[in-house]
């Protein structure tokens, strides 16, 4: 082998080439796979637009079968080539939000990892990828730009774009642009972007998705129409929404020392003490002099002028110091009201409640679970009680035996609980921070932290404790009525003793009518229904 030969060759992956070198690792792995992550990411796109900003939603999803076998073949993780076939479809999702400044489309759409969500407030996406990964992956499987139409509130004009991305650079690339003038109220965003997917085999995920989406938000309107020609639509149940998340200051716990370097360098802060007061959250001036004084920091110095085993030892300061939890402010939960009335409108149940714990940490990081119940009548009955995973209103529908929540709920005993399985019961979970530590970039499984694993055990043994009340009244309930059956079978011998003892100063019929009206009487004290369907139930 010559010295030439073996020279290793080096040079830098832009961020769209590692995710088009690892598309799997963000849910792009197949067509099947990809149909379903391009909805979902266009959707939370669109949730996110609007009840943000406290808009109710209204959302359109359409996919079309574009005609064609869509072969392709594809470069995958490992750089070989693999076939896949499938069939070119479009998926075309409008939003009525708040809209995209024109000059922020490009690379809103066409460079990774550029974001409107890198502040500490939740949203329901995380890494500036989303949509963009979908927009990647339809390029490479189809050629095609996406296309985008925009138009802010209060905005006369729409702007439209066809955008695709260099992705050696990690660039956008506009291919067309037009200004129109708008001649009546809307706003919002409308994304559609052309791939090669697998209708057949996404289809029942899909379906899942939107309906686990209208029960998370059942203050949207989502209109669906599939690659079938059947139109779905989940209808808003309610005009009440969250209340909007908070952009808040990090909490120092959250920090590390890269952070905490660039936060130094950043700030307009004069001293060191005014930095920990204005950069960071529950950080008071006693507390700030504290922190510098175990740091051995002068409070006036500059920060600018900190060396690197400075900054080393406030970061040990600050860990070691006792500082205030974060706040739940910049957290969206939906409270046991929506959540009830989510499961009520959707699943149908006999019975449903919820609970939303009060926020709690893991690693500096605020986060708040919430837990809901579905249980009886049109739940359908199963082995495992059916788990519903959501994590800032997401729902997680893959990856389901790797999450934390499904090892805590096949860990509860539910027959502590009044509930023998198999049962119709259904359990919700959700998670809302603005770090889930989830078990990858696909963001389909949350890892198993134990503060979060011991929240969501709480939250779940709560609700569950309701189920039991609810239980144990319709049993009780049950029992009543029994003997109410039991009672009125004698009502005639009764009765007919009475008209005998009274020697007919009373009628029989009129005797047997008024014992059945004190029973009836005596079963709606107790919440009971009338003895006829009590007699039926028993029955």
């Amino acid at each position: 082998m010559s010295e030439v030969e073996s020279v290793e060759k080096f040079r830098a992956l832009s961020p769209s080439e590692f995710f088009y070198r690892n598309r799997e690792i963000a849910g792009f792995s197949n067509p099947a796979r990809a149909l379903y992550q391009t909805v979902r990411e266009l959707v939370e796109n669109a949730l996110d637009a609007t009840d943000t900003h406290h808009i109710l939603p209204d959302v359109k999803v359409v996919i079309k079968s574009e005609g064609g076998d869509g072969s392709r073949t594809l470069v995958n993780s490992e750089g070989s080539a693999e076939e896949y076939e499938g069939v070119l479809y479009s998926v075309q999702v409008e939003d009525n939000g708040i809209g995209l400044p024109p000059q922020h489309v490009p690379r809103a759409f066409g460079q990774l990892l550029y974001s409107s969500k890198y502040v500490l407030r939740q949203s329901r996406g995380m890494f500036g990828l989303g949509a963009k990964m979908a927009i990647l992956y339809g390029q490479i499987t189809t050629g095609r730009p996406a296309e985008v139409i925009t138009s802010q509130i209060l905005s006369k004009k729409i702007h439209y774009f066809k955008v695709s991305i260099d992705i050696a650079n990690n660039t956008p690339v506009i291919h067309e642009f037009s200004i129109m003038d708008k001649n009546n109220e809307w706003h919002g965003t409308v994304v559609k972007i052309h791939l090669i997917g697998d209708w057949q085999r996404s289809k029942q995920k899909i379906y899942d998705y939107l309906k686990r989406t209208a029960i998370i938000a059942p203050y949207a309107n989502i209109y669906f129409e599939d690659p079938e020609g059947n139109i779905v639509m989940f209808r808003r149940s309610t005009e009440e929404m969250p209340v909007p998340p908070r952009e808040v200051k990090p909490h120092p716990y959250g920090v590390d020392i890269e952070l905490l370097k660039r936060m130094l360098a950043d700030t307009s802060a004069k001293t060191l003490t005014e930095f920990l007061v204005k950069e960071f959250q529950n950080v008071g001036e006693l507390t700030a002099l504290k922190i510098l004084e175990g740091a051995g920091l002068k409070p006036d110095l500059k920060p600018s002028e900190l060396t690197l085993n400075d900054i080393t030892e406030l970061m040990r300061s600050i860990k070691a110091s006792k500082i205030r939890a974060p706040s739940g402010r910049h957290l969206s939960f939906l409270g046991e009201k929506l959540i009830v009335l989510g499961l009520r409108e959707t699943l149908k149940p006999e019975f449903a409640a919820a609970v939303t714990r009060k926020a709690s940490v893991y690693e500096g990081h605020a986060f708040i679970v919430e837990a809901g119940i579905a249980y009886g009548d049109k739940v359908p009955p199963s082995d495992k009680p059916l788990l519903l995973r959501y994590a800032n209103k997401i729902p997680l529908l893959y990856d389901e035996s790797a999450d934390v929540m499904r090892k805590v709920v096949d860990s509860i005993e539910w027959n502590r609980y009044g509930v023998t399985l198999p049962a119709p019961l259904a359990v919700l979970i959700h998670i809302c921070s603005t770090k889930v530590p989830y078990k990858g970039v696909g963001k389909e499984a949350v890892a198993d932290v134990p503060e979060v694993e011991k929240e969501i055990e709480l939250a779940v043994r709560e609700v569950a404790r309701k189920l039991k009340s609810y239980l144990s009244r319709k049993a009780k309930e049950y029992e009543e009525a029994e003997k109410a059956v039991t009672i009125a079978k004698y009502i005639p011998d009764i009765a007919r003793s009475l008209h005998t003892l009274t020697d007919g100063k009373f009628k029989r019929e009129e005797l047997e009518k008024e014992l059945l009206q004190l029973l009836n009487k005596k079963l709606t004290m107790l919440k009971i229904k009338s003895l006829k369907e009590v007699v039926i139930e028993v029955s």
